[in-house]
């Protein structure tokens, strides 16, 4: 097994799958996909008469994608236009294409508040639920809870910890995928002189948009260290 299938594989044990790119190309930043699933399905709660079931988030055209701006996380989705395709049921209350307008809207509205380019919204209606059945989307499904705080080494780590806790909206860095801050040194190109990339994982508040709390965390890191490194985060958890 290679090393980036042997990562898949522990990431989809982990429950948090794989990892989308959140904005462009420019931004360094990527969620995992079950943080990112679990706020959209907690958002169709919204959606009167509809009972979601299969929902997943990939790239619309795997050719329509971007070189990001710093070195991506293992495995991770490149940058460009997304897709969400859901699967659902829905009550006789309204028109069905009424009920798949909503639903879409709502999903691409929770995508856009996350920063996920999510530019097409497919959906396919799989049943119709009976009048006895609830007229809501089920229990909304709850945000997992975000990955136990993980602490840094002291050092650089310490201070990439410490400037990335003081950005609004952090809640805490985890170690899902391994140490919570990961600083390397990465070969120039051509003639230039090696770098270092640091890449940090951490759980971002509900209320804040992940797309603009990792900004701010890759400008907070690259200012404390004096050597300016390139920066990626991920963000694994929304609580």
């Amino acid at each position: 097994m290679t090393a980036d299938r042997w990562t898949q594989a522990v990431r989809h044990q982990l429950g948090i799958g794989r990892l989308l790119p959140l904005g462009d190309a420019r931004d360094g930043a990527w969620i995992a996909e079950g943080a990112a699933e679990a706020v959209l399905r907690s958002a169709a709660w919204d959606a009167p008469g509809v009972r979601l079931a299969a929902l997943r988030v990939a790239l619309c055209d795997t050719e329509d994608t971007a070189e990001p701006a710093v070195p991506a996380p293992p495995s991770a989705l490149p940058p460009g236009p997304l897709r969400v395709t859901a699967e659902f049921a829905a009550t006789a209350a309204q028109p069905l294409p009424a009920t798949a307008s909503l639903l879409r809207a709502t999903l691409a509205t929770a995508a856009t508040r996350l920063g996920l380019a999510v530019t097409e919204v497919d959906l396919r209606v799989t049943g119709l639920l009976g009048d006895q059945e609830p007229a809501g989307a089920g229990p909304a499904a709850p945000l997992p809870e975000p990955a136990g705080a993980a602490r840094a080494e002291g050092g650089d780590e310490a201070r990439v910890a410490a400037a990335a806790l003081g950005v609004q909206g952090v809640l805490h860095l985890t170690g899902t995928l391994g140490h919570p801050v990961h600083i390397e040194e990465r070969p120039g190109e051509e003639a230039a002189l090696p770098h270092r990339h640091v890449r940090l994982e951490l759980a971002v508040g509900a209320d804040q948009r992940a797309r603009d709390v990792a900004r701010e965390v890759r400008t907070a890191v690259r200012r404390v260290l004096p050597d300016h490194p390139t920066v990626a985060v991920v963000v694994s958890a929304i609580g």
